[in-house]
């Protein structure tokens, strides 16, 4: 089996310095992407498409093809963060056509259909993305989901939102936070960025820490690998987040639950 993390280094020009690395999972296992907080649950959804259109083969290369990707969801995923749109999607690079979205009304049954899914070798990668603390998705489940993929060869991410990590079969565990982008040429908004922390790996990397953004034109996650123990690059040395710069990432309909009413002010008593 390759590694679960494989890395393609740039070839720059003579004289210049590779900066990024290409970053991908290996295909045929089971991946676990937690969200770092409530806000960085709408961003995992992108990063999973991420994540399986960079999936490598067992060769090594980045797996190039026009294979559909499954994409579980729990249902109420949709009431919290809102759904996915073909134009957000389309933004980032990704094709619509080929993304098969299916909403499970519980946990149990978006595992069921991802099982499924995993056993389909024609796919190009599972997306099961599950909200809150779902006891359906234990050591058992996750074992069936690694050896699906095993036998498939397809990679299947499973995306937690406002959920602990928990023991599993996982190949690999990643604690992921939205950051901030880097302006591009001319101060123009940057590429999406995320930080991941390596919580689990079975080659022992655990704690190896990445700042990754997508390339939309290279259709690729690029890596500026920070190492063990240093701080993450979303933020600035005075400990303050760098402010993001403007830039889709899956666009959200309008027609989402509203926010929270405010409490009125109190009222203040007179003599």
């Amino acid at each position: 089996m390759p590694s679960a993390l494989m890395r393609e280094p740039d070839h720059p020009a003579p004289g210049a310095q590779a900066l990024a690395h290409a970053f991908s999972l290996a295909r045929g296992a089971l991946h676990e992407v937690y969200a770092g907080t409530e806000a960085d649950s709408p961003s995992l959804s992108a990063l999973a498409m991420m994540l399986g259109e960079a999936s490598t083969g067992t060769d090594g290369r980045v797996q190039a093809g026009q294979q559909a990707t499954l994409w579980v969801r729990h249902e109420a995923l949709g009431r919290e963060v809102g759904e996915p749109h073909p134009a957000g999607l389309a933004e980032l690079g990704f094709d619509p056509a080929r993304l098969l979205l299916l909403r499970a009304r519980d946990a149990p049954s978006a595992l069921q259909a991802g099982l499924e899914g995993a056993r389909c070798a024609a796919l190009a990668a599972v997306i099961i993305e599950l909200r809150g603390e779902a006891k359906a998705y234990d050591l058992t489940a996750s074992r069936r989901l690694a050896l699906a993929a095993r036998a498939s060869g397809v990679p299947v991410f499973m995306v937690r939102a406002a959920a602990a990590p928990m023991p599993s079969a996982a190949e690999t565990r990643w604690l992921a936070r939205a950051a901030p982008s880097r302006a591009l040429a001319a101060k123009a908004p940057g590429h999406p960025a995320f930080h991941l922390v390596l919580l689990r790996a079975r080659n022992g990397q655990d704690g190896l820490q990445h700042h990754l953004e997508w390339n939309r034109d290279a259709q690729r996650l690029e890596s500026r690998l920070p190492g063990h123990g240093e701080t993450a690059p979303a933020h600035q040395p005075g400990g303050e987040p760098a402010a993001p710069l403007s830039r889709a990432v899956v666009a959200i309909p309008v027609h989402r639950p509203g926010p929270a009413r405010h409490e009125p002010p109190p009222h203040r008593r007179a003599g």
